[in-house]
């Protein structure tokens, strides 16, 4: 009955009600925090935990480019979608009754203010994927931006809205929906983020044969100049006193 109510509020639209629901968890201030855990479950899924709260980022189902990612089954307060496709939006089986939050909108959640902004999913003005939201927010003192699965260029509103960001995760795979390496390189160039997260890139998890994406070193080859830092972690801590002043892409490992 959970399972068939949480898929609802997409299916229906029925933001209002969402956001109804969610103004039972206003705060007036967020807990003291300067620093931010952030775990990779696989693709573009992560886990934030900080300012006392855990935001979890488009679960998604194992198939095709995450077939062999564990299923990011983990408990969260809030979970943000970027779409409604298997690979971003998978809530059914989360653990708990986290709030979902699915379309574009200024939403406040635990003294947390979350913005989603649309943009297209695909390089035919959404024909084939829909619409992609983007997520802002700032959590554990980090200024945060999820670009989703994006495939269109960011606009002038967007960078308005969105400024320089603390971290930015940013799709570097290509594919038919999200950003190729060329267009990745861009999209970072336009935000100039401290920390790069690159997110939607093939890696040993995807079935070859039904995975359309290409490898992080594509992407990174193109950013030659740019400090990497390879973790061999899947989680790292992001402390809002010690963020370089120059990007540095931060690569995680999913294995871990």
């Amino acid at each position: 009955m959970k399972r068939r109510k949480l898929m609802g509020y997409a299916g229906a639209g029925l933001v209002t009600s969402l956001v109804t629901n969610l103004g039972s968890e206003f705060q007036a201030t967020a807990q003291s925090s300067s620093s931010l855990s952030i775990q990779w479950l696989g693709h573009s899924c992560f886990l934030f935990t900080g300012s006392g709260t855990k935001i979890l980022v488009n679960p998604f189902r194992a198939g095709g480019c995450t077939s062999g990612y564990p299923s990011p089954k983990v408990a969260a307060d809030l979970v943000l979608i970027s779409s409604q496709l298997l690979d971003e939006g998978a809530v059914q089986d989360l653990p708990g009754n986290p709030k979902l939050i699915y379309e574009a909108g200024v939403y406040q959640f635990k003294g947390i203010k979350v913005e989603g902004t649309a943009s297209d999913h695909d390089r035919k003005g959404g024909k084939q994927f829909g619409t992609n939201t983007a997520w802002v927010w700032k959590q554990g003192g980090i200024n945060i931006v999820h670009l989703g699965g994006c495939a269109t260029p960011i606009s002038i509103e967007q960078k308005i809205l969105i400024g320089r960001p603390d971290i930015a995760f940013v799709p570097v795979g290509g594919g038919s929906k999200s950003y190729n390496a060329q267009e990745a390189k861009a999209a970072v160039q336009i935000l100039n983020p401290k920390i790069l997260i690159p997110t939607m890139y093939r890696t040993q998890a995807a079935d070859a044969a039904q995975c359309d994406l290409s490898p992080l070193n594509k992407f990174l080859t193109l950013m030659q100049g740019v400090t990497v830092r390879r973790s061999n972690s899947a989680t790292i801590t992001v402390s809002s006193g010690k963020l370089p002043e120059n990007t540095v892409i931060e690569v995680l490992s999913y294995k871990s």
